[in-house]
């Protein structure tokens, strides 16, 4: 038994059980990477993936806890790394942060400009995603945190602390009845289209929820992946928009203007995610408590601790 047949099963299922994209992701051939998976389970004696016709469809009962523990000691071998560039440099070295874009572009700029000032040799790297992609670059290693809001799925080899909640506000062109009503409700608000989150994001579904409950169909006119989308759009006059408040710019938002709607509709949890076995390396610590002054050092090696019975992974 190898690591190198442990990643090739990682990386097989992370790329949807295709394994010419887990060859090209390993840098190697697709009969290779199929060889060792067949070798690996002639050592282990049961089948880790499901096949039909030589090809791949899923993974097996028995596989799926061959997958928990690959996932675990290849992070591990991961944590170990970061370890030896931290003993051996200090405060140098490379963080990778995963995150949506309302974070990247409206919460983190100034943690961000704090952190290079305060760490000018650590590389900072973030990679941008949906909800769901930032916490699979983390699971899969890919990235050391993500900070975004609430999945769909869950992310049991996670853990998940919660940061801060960000409100709703109604964008609208300036002049727009929304804005100057007496009494905002729903049913105002759904005479009117509306732009929107992409269904991958809780924006999205929280939002809708809210109209559902109400027994109201909205008018959606558009959907975006990102605020800034959204609100291009608004301002063409083609609908209002139900966005987190912190992406209304009152400088660079000249045409539009902002109500408070966080009375009507439930606001977004921004959550820190990480893997249970990562290396609290000190400027990690440092950039999780720039975010969440709530998270001190302690509160990450408790919940980090806690981790693994929770989980049920070890």
């Amino acid at each position: 038994m190898k690591l190198q047949q442990l990643r090739y099963v990682v990386e097989i299922v992370r790329h949807g059980n295709h394994l010419s994209a887990a060859a090209e992701a390993l840098n190697t051939s697709q009969p290779g990477v199929s060889r060792q998976i067949q070798l690996l389970e002639l050592d282990l004696g049961f089948e880790i993936f499901q096949r039909t016709r030589n090809r791949i469809i899923g993974i097996t009962e028995p596989g799926k806890l061959v997958l928990a523990i690959a996932q675990r000691v290849t992070t591990d071998i991961a944590a170990l790394r970061s370890l030896k560039s931290d003993m051996n440099s200090g405060n140098r070295g490379t963080l990778t942060i995963g995150t949506t874009h309302t974070q990247a572009r409206y919460v983190l700029p100034a943690v961000v400009e704090r952190f290079i000032k305060g760490y000018p040799q650590v590389h900072l790297t973030l990679k941008q995603g949906d909800p769901e992609e930032i916490c699979a670059l983390v699971e899969s290693g890919d990235a050391d945190i993500a900070v975004g809001t609430e999945t769909m799925r869950e992310f049991p080899g996670l853990v998940q602390l919660p940061c801060f909640e960000l409100p709703r506000s109604i964008i609208a062109p300036k002049g727009h009845p929304l804005l100057s009503i007496p009494e905002l409700t729903i049913e105002e608000i759904a005479k009117y289209p509306i732009i929107t989150y992409d269904t991958r994001y809780s924006g999205r579904w929280k939002v809708m929820k809210v109209f559902r409950d109400a027994g109201i169909e909205p008018k959606v006119s558009l959907s975006g992946i990102d605020a800034d989308v959204c609100k291009t759009y608004v301002e063409k006059g083609l609908g209002i928009a139900i966005l987190t408040t912190v992406t209304y710019d009152q400088e660079r938002d000249v045409g539009l203007s902002a109500r408070d709607a966080s009375h009507l509709f439930p606001g977004s949890m921004i959550k820190v995610s990480l893997r249970p076995n990562v290396y609290l390396r000190p400027f990690l610590v440092d950039f999780v408590h720039a975010i969440a002054p709530q998270i001190t050092m302690t509160v990450l090696r408790d919940a980090l601790r806690e981790a693994p019975a929770r989980a049920g992974m070890y």
